[in-house]
């Protein structure tokens, strides 16, 4: 019995859950955006209005995990025209689709600061499998990551009607971009 109880003990060590940090992100500078080729010139957007839970570690990756949640109608551009139609019925549909969401499923290490984060995203009700590699440092408390993901739009039925369907006057492709400053959890 004596031997039993130190064992069971060290299995019950051995057996907690492994954690990853909390993060907190400092959306005051942080950027979450989009860039489209539209008439053969970038369009570039941010989302005013998003939130991240993200717990990571890169000691522990298996144990990491984000989950982003972003409101559809903070769409910004600086042109009054376009920003009024993305989140029109040809565009994002947030009245019916208010939200995108990205949910990692793993993590993996490429080196030197490098990662990927593969997930889900679901944009307009449609979730496809997205990989997001991205750069990360990490000074005492802050960490800082950029990072860009490659899609097409008309997997996710955005820019539907007969204007949008070809790659002109907007291309297919669209790139996903990430600037977040966040500060470790307490």
């Amino acid at each position: 019995m004596k031997q039993i109880l130190p064992v069971a003990f060290a299995a019950l060590l051995l057996a907690s859950p492994v954690h990853a940090a909390g993060w907190n992100v400092d959306y005051a500078h942080s950027k979450l955006g989009f860039i489209a080729q539209w008439s053969s010139k970038p369009f570039v957007a941010t989302f005013k209005t998003w939130s991240a839970r993200i717990d990571f570690d890169p000691a522990k990756l298996a144990a990491s995990k984000a989950e982003v949640t972003i409101d559809m109608n903070s769409a910004v551009s600086g042109e009054a025209e376009l920003d009024q139609n993305l989140p029109g019925a040809q565009g994002f549909d947030a009245a019916k689709f208010p939200s995108a969401h990205f949910a990692t499923k793993s993590f993996r290490g490429l080196g030197k600061d490098r990662y990927e984060a593969v997930g889900d995203l679901t944009i307009r009700g449609v979730t496809k499998q997205v990989a997001l590699p991205f750069t990360l440092s990490i000074h005492g408390d802050t960490a800082h990551m950029k990072g860009e993901a490659s899609i097409l739009r008309t997997d996710f039925g955005v820019g539907s009607g007969s204007a949008w369907a070809g790659e002109t006057p907007v291309a297919h492709a669209v790139k996903i971009t990430v600037d977040l400053t966040a500060t470790k959890a307490k």
